[in-house]
């Protein structure tokens, strides 16, 4: 049986989108989950280890995606699929939960039948 797979979830400054994302999915016995953000005002900052950590790296946006490859170019990346969904939403916002409930289930069956 294949182990847990890890996923990271990217947005702007860990504090709305991936934050809640981890937040929400934190308990799903099918992955692990750990959340983090581009700013240098991250609540908590993406590192070389995340990336290593991670089988799946879930992006807000598609520029978000073209950071991480740009500055982590030297390291051999994971996946990295955006999920499209903008900076609109406070921590924890219903409508927030529920996009990141249908993309992340989406791409979590798609990559990995889960």
């Amino acid at each position: 049986m294949m182990t847990r797979p890890n996923i990271l979830v990217i947005c702007g400054r860990n504090k709305r989108r991936s934050r809640t994302a981890e937040h929400i999915f934190k308990n799903d016995s099918r992955f692990n989950i750990r959340s983090a953000g581009l700013s240098p005002h991250s609540n908590r900052k993406i590192s070389e280890n995340d990336l290593a950590w991670a089988d799946l790296v879930l992006v807000m946006e598609s520029d978000q995606k073209t950071k991480i490859r740009t500055v982590y170019q030297h390291l051999e990346l994971p996946s990295i699929e955006v999920l499209d969904i903008a900076d609109d939403y406070e921590f924890m916002d219903e409508e927030l939960v529920d996009a990141l409930r249908v993309k992340m289930n989406a791409s979590l069956n798609e990559n990995f039948g889960l």
